[in-house]
């Protein structure tokens, strides 16, 4: 079992109106929002797929819903190196410019194992 603290920090993305900039909005976000967007981003034909990754995605909406409640995400082993092999093998490199993020999947890689 991996039990990993969940962070917050405030983002300002940009404000649209009729297609244009007009300021910035203030966000709050966390780990789990960028590892909910890295997995809703991929290609359909990339999804893992079947029976036992249908049951790992449902673990994995469980423990998230669960971590905005505690601040804990709590993830069997197997669901751990789901995540960790997906972030390791395709975050964005851009997204290491925000020290937000990158403080956030480095706690994340580095948790051990209770």
């Amino acid at each position: 079992m991996r039990k990993i603290k969940i962070e917050k920090w405030k983002s300002h993305l940009p404000k649209y109106e009729n297609g244009e900039i007009v300021g910035t909005v203030e966000k709050e976000e966390t780990l789990l929002d960028a590892i909910n967007v890295l997995i809703a981003n991929k290609k359909p034909e990339e999804m893992p797929k079947g029976l036992d990754n249908f049951r790992l995605m449902g673990r994995l909406s469980k423990a998230f819903e669960k971590a905005d409640e505690t601040g804990f995400l709590e993830l069997e082993e197997v669901d751990y190196q789901f995540v960790k092999e997906d972030l390791e093998k395709n975050i964005p490199s851009t997204w290491g410019m925000n020290l937000n993020i990158m403080k956030a999947v480095e706690n994340f890689l580095n948790v051990k194992e209770e």
